[in-house]
């Protein structure tokens, strides 16, 4: 009885960490509680060099009025829809995100967060494998061939990755250009644990077609991006059928 108890106490906790209990991977795991080690959080000003994002002011004139808009210049992006057929899992990811950590806690005192409010898990988002195009010597197919392998840990031919659609994301702000990917992959194409590279911390979230229906109703509260869930609702659509 008492092995009984410690089970289901381990369990009860891991759900109380889980804002979304259909986790196949729990927030409990070693790997999620680095994720969520995060501290000393403070802002400060954006430096001119930065790689990754270049703030701008548009001037133009437009109906005869001068106006201006403030916008970000960005790298373009790959997201992959995948799909294991060996287990019928969709294969997603979990990261810690600041942007989204941060958008949740600015209304109180970003240099001085209370953290026992605002736990770090809150910023942590599940979203499709993604990454930027920032490398001239591959194709865009090739660098979402490439991410699949670095985050999923999958190798999957170039030829067995169906493109979606190519749309411009962050239209307020950026525009920059993401394609959508598919692919299937099956337990045999498993190459390496994924998880990212260098010091990324990424974690790996399967979910069977229902879950993800079940995630997908109305009344969840998502920190997964629009590409995220169009992806999701364009794989229900078009392939999940398929697959049931």
């Amino acid at each position: 009885m008492l092995r009984v108890q410690i089970l289901l106490n381990f369990h009860k906790e891991c759900h109380l960490r889980n804002i979304f209990a259909i986790f196949s991977l729990p927030f409990c795991s070693h790997k999620a509680k680095k994720m969520e080690d995060v501290k000393n959080i403070r802002y400060g000003p954006l430096p001119a060099d930065s790689p990754y994002v270049k703030p701008f002011r548009l001037y133009y004139t437009q109906n005869g009025v001068e106006k201006n808009w403030d916008c970000l210049k960005v790298h373009d992006s790959v997201a992959i829809i995948i799909f294991n057929v060996t287990r019928k899992k969709l294969v997603l990811v979990k990261q810690f995100r600041p942007a989204v950590y941060y958008g949740i806690v600015s209304a109180d005192d970003p240099n001085n967060i209370d953290y026992k409010k605002y736990p770090p898990s809150i910023g942590v988002t599940v979203e499709l494998c993604a990454g930027i195009i920032d490398k001239p010597e591959k194709s865009v197919k090739e660098i979402a061939q490439e991410e699949i392998l670095e985050e999923c840990g999958y190798n999957v031919p170039l030829d067995k990755i169906e493109e979606v659609l190519v749309y411009r994301s962050g239209v307020g702000v950026s525009s920059a250009v993401q394609t959508l990917y598919f692919c299937e992959v099956t337990d045999d194409q498993k190459a390496n644990q994924g998880g990212g590279v260098d010091d990324e911390l990424i974690e790996i979230a399967e979910y069977s077609i229902e879950e993800i229906e079940e995630r997908m109703k109305p009344g969840n509260v998502h920190t997964s991006p629009p590409s995220f869930l169009f992806g999701i609702m364009w794989f229900l659509t078009k392939k999940a059928p398929l697959y049931r």
